[in-house]
């Protein structure tokens, strides 16, 4: 991964308006709905609190989120549209609309979820008594579980490098940025330890040792598949764990 900001570590064809819906807001480019003229966007507000929403609305919900995954994954976010998940999970447009403003609003938020939990995983392996040879490994492994277990979300947003989007989204590639670095920083941190410590070698900046990190990680982007390779991500994190951790240990 050569960007830092990148470590974190996510609809059928119109036959007819939907109801409460003017024309030009359905047919802007990028299929985004800004302003919905129903009650569509205040009830799509009203479930946004997972404690009060009713549990069939997480399962459509998820059920949305994982057809758009195989879309964005397979056409690239820039071409995607709702239409296009629409199609691939067999419900008309307007559907989704109960759910996600736009493709951009359902992929922000995704995302964003997935790195503040990594974010939590890091800070929380920091901040552990384990030595920080174990901690290095143990973020390794929890990494590429992570992107396994939001698989393609994650991969999506490092290689298309989405933490830098367009205007409209300024706020939420500013937080972006800001969970990456706090990330790494956490990383940093856990390196800093094992030099201060004289467990780790200063081999080089804890910087560009974390930056290499992320990018021995995030490169698994260029081939991992779950379900269709003949490792586990949790073996793929072992096994990069101990080559990274096998340079830096301080065997005297």
């Amino acid at each position: 991964m050569s960007n830092p900001d990148l470590v974190g570590l996510a609809f059928v064809p119109l036959t007819g308006l939907a109801i409460g819906m003017s024309p030009d807001l359905l047919s802007m480019p990028g299929d985004i709905v800004t302003k919905p003229t129903s009650g569509i966007g205040a009830r799509r507000s009203a479930n946004r609190d997972e404690e009060t929403r009713p549990a069939k609305y997480d399962a459509k919900r998820q059920s949305i989120v994982e057809a758009a995954g195989k879309v964005f994954n397979r056409e690239g976010f820039e071409r995607a549209s709702m239409s296009a998940v629409a199609r691939e999970i067999g419900v008309d447009r307007a559907t989704l609309y109960y759910y996600f403003s736009s493709k951009e609003d359902l992929f922000d938020d995704v995302v964003g979820s997935i790195v503040e939990k990594n974010l939590k995983m890091c800070t929380a392996i920091r901040d552990s008594k384990l030595k920080p040879a174990r901690k290095l490994r143990d973020l390794m492994v929890q990494l590429m579980q992570s992107y396994d277990e939001h698989y393609p979300f994650f991969y999506i947003y490092i290689r298309e490098n989405l933490s830098h989007v367009s205007d409209k989204r300024t706020a939420w590639s500013k937080r972006m940025r800001q969970l990456n670095q706090q990330t790494t920083d956490a990383v940093i941190d856990i390196v800093e330890q094992g030099l201060a410590d004289g467990t780790l070698r200063k081999v080089g900046s804890p910087r560009v040792i974390a930056y290499g990190l992320f990018g021995i990680v995030g490169w698994t982007h260029r081939w991992y598949r779950p379900g269709n390779c003949e490792v586990s991500a949790t073996e793929i994190g072992s096994t990069y764990a101990e080559i990274f951790i096998a340079g830096l240990e301080n065997q005297y």
